[in-house]
């Protein structure tokens, strides 16, 4: 037995085991893409206006009262805790979905799950502090694909359940509560790590491939100032510890953000980050709109199975296209950026269903190959920890753009716009981000050939 114990705390393979297992079965939720009709269905019988303005806006708002603290939560505890935590959440979530009634039932569900998307942090952080650098890429290619393969069997799985068996909505929900129940055992199954990231460093940070610090455009004292080891809790008190922690955080992202690169990578991630939730968050609605569920077959499963398989197409191919994105990066964020907003202003001047769910596939494929793309320009410069921090920055300024989003544009409270109107107002979001990008590139693009042609002329010249 002690043998046993031994090999499990020394090797890389059974955590990344029980990781996936509780990835797979926390992204297994065949109910999620007809949230919607389950919501305004006879399960729930909630008005589309009730769903939109007053129940889906508290996702977002406690999204982000949660981010930041969880964040730091999350590494100061050692990720296995917040796991639990995380599953513990989900099954309240769908508890509350199966068996509770009204608009306020539904807000705490809401509540509940932002609690899980804070959460989800730790699923890849906790790999990297429990497996040694030589297994990171490795670990990490199980991880995302398990989820993606997750989420399109779940996609698959609902909408066959749907269409063939005729299965309602509410098993469609009892299913999904068995699989994250079966997450949050696993949950319990994984070794604690020894350390973390950032309050619990045992040794000087690991780099990922690539430069370790944030050298681009910054003066030398900037680039020499790389993220040093903090001292062990028990060293110090551990408010003067915490304290250090976050004064060090503060420097690592001052010095990231002074760079020209990373600052506009950063920009695009959270500006289009922004957005994209926000449609993710409402795009059933619109399609309920366009084509009622109580009147007309559903598909929402196929489209967001079809959805994540093109996502992971384009995901993948960026690794396979040689382009000096130094050069070439924002231009393709513009680009791709009017893409996005045309598919959503198709969506809101289309009335054909088909057509509506054509353009989500185009909006989804376009972001997950930028922000795919993003993801690699910043982290190329990065040393882990400093990655992991632009990440949590990066979204937590996502989440407050898409919760002045919804304030103005969604919630009661604001203008409380039509579910159509909503896309159109998005559209004309990403229109302004290709705006952006597209004079930003351009801007880039001319400074470039004009330092070219200067130092040409210099070269020729007696």
């Amino acid at each position: 037995m002690d043998c046993w114990k031994g090999a499990v705390s020394h090797s890389w393979i059974y955590p990344t085991v029980i990781i996936c297992a509780n990835g797979f079965f926390t992204t297994m939720r065949p109910s999620e893409s007809f949230l919607t009709p389950y919501l305004t269905g006879p399960d729930k019988n909630l008005t589309t206006e009730e769903v939109t303005n007053q129940i889906l806006p508290v996702w977002t708002y406690s999204y982000l009262a949660l981010l930041f603290p969880v964040f730091l939560l999350t590494d100061y505890v050692r990720y296995k805790p917040v796991l639990l935590l995380q599953g513990i959440s989900l099954i309240v979530t769908w508890l509350l979905l199966l068996f509770a009634h009204g608009v306020l039932a539904m807000q705490l569900v809401e509540f509940f799950y932002g609690m899980v998307t804070a959460t989800e942090v730790a699923y890849y952080a906790y790999i990297y502090s429990v497996v040694s650098t030589q297994h990171y890429q490795k670990v990490t290619s199980y991880c995302r694909s398990v989820t993606l393969v997750a989420a399109t069997v779940a996609a698959v799985l609902g909408q066959l359940l749907v269409s063939l068996a005729h299965v309602s909505y509410f098993y469609l929900n009892a299913i999904t509560l068995a699989s994250v129940s079966l997450a949050f055992l696993c949950a319990f199954f994984l070794p604690m790590p020894q350390r973390s990231m950032f309050f619990h460093r045992r040794d000087a940070p690991e780099p990922l491939p690539g430069p370790s610090s944030c050298q681009e455009e910054r003066s030398p004292d900037a680039a020499a100032r790389t993220p040093t080891p903090q001292p062990q809790a028990g060293n110090a008190g551990p408010h003067r510890h915490m304290l250090s922690v976050l004064l060090q955080l503060g420097r690592d992202l001052r010095d990231c953000y002074g760079s020209r690169k990373l600052l506009y990578w950063s920009l695009w991630w959270a500006l289009a980050t922004a957005g994209f939730n926000q449609v993710v968050n409402y795009v059933q609605l619109l399609w309920d709109f366009r084509a009622p569920s109580h009147s007309s077959a559903v598909y929402n499963g196929a489209v967001e199975a079809i959805a994540t398989f093109l996502g992971s197409a384009t995901s993948m191919a960026v690794g396979y296209v040689k382009v000096n994105w130094d050069l070439s990066g924002e231009l393709a964020l513009g680009i791709f950026s009017a893409l996005d907003s045309g598919s959503l202003l198709l969506m809101h001047f289309t009335d054909n269903i088909w057509a509506c769910y054509a353009g989500y596939l185009a909006f989804k494929a376009c972001y997950m190959l930028l922000i795919t793309i993003a993801t690699f320009q910043i982290a190329v410069n990065l040393s882990m920890e400093r990655y992991a921090l632009m990440f949590g920055f990066n979204n937590f300024v996502a989440l407050a753009i898409q919760t002045i989003l919804t304030v103005v544009v969604v919630d009661s409270r604001g203008l409380g716009l039509d579910i159509s109107t909503q896309f159109l107002i998005y559209g004309s979001y990403f229109t302004v981000i290709t705006g952006i990008f597209l004079i930003r590139s351009i801007y880039t693009i001319i400074s470039i050939k004009c330092r070219n042609t200067s130092v040409a002329a210099e070269s020729t010249a007696p």
